[in-house]
């Protein structure tokens, strides 16, 4: 893939176009932990079929976004920090950073749009509107969207959105809202704001909650003296070591013949896309980065509490609505088990999420003096309130995290000039995937995963040699 630069031609600040609620919103443990800083979805667009002037295609994507904040004025808001690694979130009515810019010698072909090439973690980060993290946390845009136009007529959208005020299916519903405003429908269904069923702002209980503290451990490192390398420093490389991203699809064939393999034995209760492909993908990453049978190492899962409330949280909540669980096990027991074991171990780890297990975990986290530790921050410096560092979780070698795009509403985003052709994210890490349906819509699924360049071969291989029943 050709290199491009970009030309920022213009940049500023919407704002919501009638008057919204001002004032401090309480945040939930949940919104104040797991992710916290912000994350990128591109959507690439082709040439509009009937031809659209420039100025006017923005000032109504401009407009349309004005009035989608309107409801959704949480977003134009800003944090700030309360203490202890807490937050409030300030609805202030500061606004979305816009920004307009133009790639003249890049098209969507020479960008390798839509193939599954392997590519660097960083392929479209030129396309991606930066956050200034040096800046006070109370600066820092909630959301920044960056409209990039190419020489062959061709744009490309980036939504930057912070994690803390909004999860993926929340962030998802505001895009959704927004395009179709942008096509003159109006808003489809609003957001919900409430919440109480999260007790955000409430004080601890009193008690100390019958919580296993283990389940906000930092993942397992690396053994020492085994010969291979993690990005931790636990081996003789660092974090310099060069990744690559490799887009693995597999047919609707071969995703059922997986399924076979990991439901023998398992008749009542088969398990589902991800544990499957998660679980393979678990075991092919050990075999690739042939880890020693002794080797703990973890997967980690995002698991969408919603319904698991009570009472649940309505699709439409404004909010993080997600919990992070790690499954764990020696890489021996999943190389050597059958594929089964590896898809039950997640299951488990997922099932224990439940009203009982979320409500013991918010009122521990309450408990808690400092939230930092529980912050996973990527781009944003760890510091704690004392000026101390803290180690956050760490997903890399030999570990993986494996996100689910499968039931997020993804695809068919259209502001008024047809559907995207792409879309896709940036990696930042060795281990860091997603699952989502193919935009072939042939019933096939893809994995992108971002992996230790002189391990993706051999997974690659494995990923699909393995696959045997």
């Amino acid at each position: 893939m050709a290199k491009f630069a970009i030309t920022i031609k213009s940049s500023t600040i919407v704002k919501p176009s009638a008057q919204t609620w001002t004032g401090r919103m309480s945040l939930s443990e949940l919104d104040m932990t797991g992710a916290i800083s912000h994350v990128d979805t591109l959507y690439f667009y082709a040439k509009p079929t009937v031809p659209q002037n420039d100025a006017v295609l923005v000032d109504r994507l401009r407009h349309a976004l004005s009035q989608t904040l309107v409801p959704f004025y949480p977003l134009a808001g800003r944090l700030d920090p309360i203490g202890g690694g807490r937050l409030e979130l300030d609805c202030n009515a500061m606004g979305v950073e816009f920004i307009v810019a133009e790639a003249e010698t890049a098209s969507l072909e020479g960008l390798g749009v839509g193939d599954l090439a392997r590519s660097s973690g960083t392929k479209f980060q030129p396309l991606v509107p930066e956050v200034n993290y040096a800046l006070p946390m109370k600066e820092w845009p909630l959301l920044l969207v960056q409209l990039t136009k190419f020489g062959c007529g061709g744009m490309c959208l980036c939504f930057n959105m912070s994690h803390i005020p909004a999860d993926g299916l929340s962030g998802l519903h505001f895009l959704n809202e927004w395009a179709r405003v942008a096509r003159g429908e109006g808003i489809g269904t609003m957001p919900f704001h409430d919440r109480k069923v999260l007790r955000a702002g409430e004080p601890p209980l009193g008690r100390q909650p019958s919580f296993d503290p283990a389940e906000f451990q930092r993942p397992p490192v690396m053994l020492p003296n085994v010969g291979c390398t993690d990005d931790n420093g636990n081996g003789a490389g660092g974090p310099s070591d060069e990744i690559t991203v490799a887009r693995l699809k597999l047919s609707k064939t071969k995703l059922l013949l997986l399924k076979e393999m990991a439901n023998k034995g398992n008749p009542n209760r088969p398990y589902s896309t991800y544990e499957t492909l998660t679980a393979h993908t678990w075991r092919c990453a050990c075999k690739a980065r042939k880890l020693k049978p002794n080797q703990p190492t973890a997967v980690g899962v995002y698991v969408d509490v919603r319904r698991r409330l009570n009472p649940p949280l309505p699709d439409a909540y404004l909010g993080d609505a997600v919990f992070g669980v790690k499954a764990i096990s020696l890489s021996g027991d999943l190389v050597n088990k059958p594929l089964g074991y590896a898809a039950e171990t997640i299951r488990e780890a997922v099932e224990k999420v439940d009203g009982e297990f979320l409500s013991s975990a918010v009122e521990y986290l309450k408990h808690q003096p400092d939230l930092t530790k529980f912050q996973d921050s990527h781009e944003v410096d760890g510091v704690r309130d004392d000026g101390e560092h803290h180690e956050e979780p760490f997903y890399g070698m030999p570990n993986l995290v494996v996100s689910s795009w499968l039931r997020l509403p993804l695809l068919g985003l259209d502001f008024g000039f047809g559907k995207e052709v792409y879309m896709d994210t940036t990696f930042d890490f060795d281990g860091d995937a997603t699952l989502s349906h193919s935009q072939d819509g042939d019933g096939s699924v893809v994995l992108a995963i971002c992996f230790r360049s002189d391990h993706v071969d051999e997974f690659e291989r494995l990923f699909y040699d393995d696959i045997i029943v």
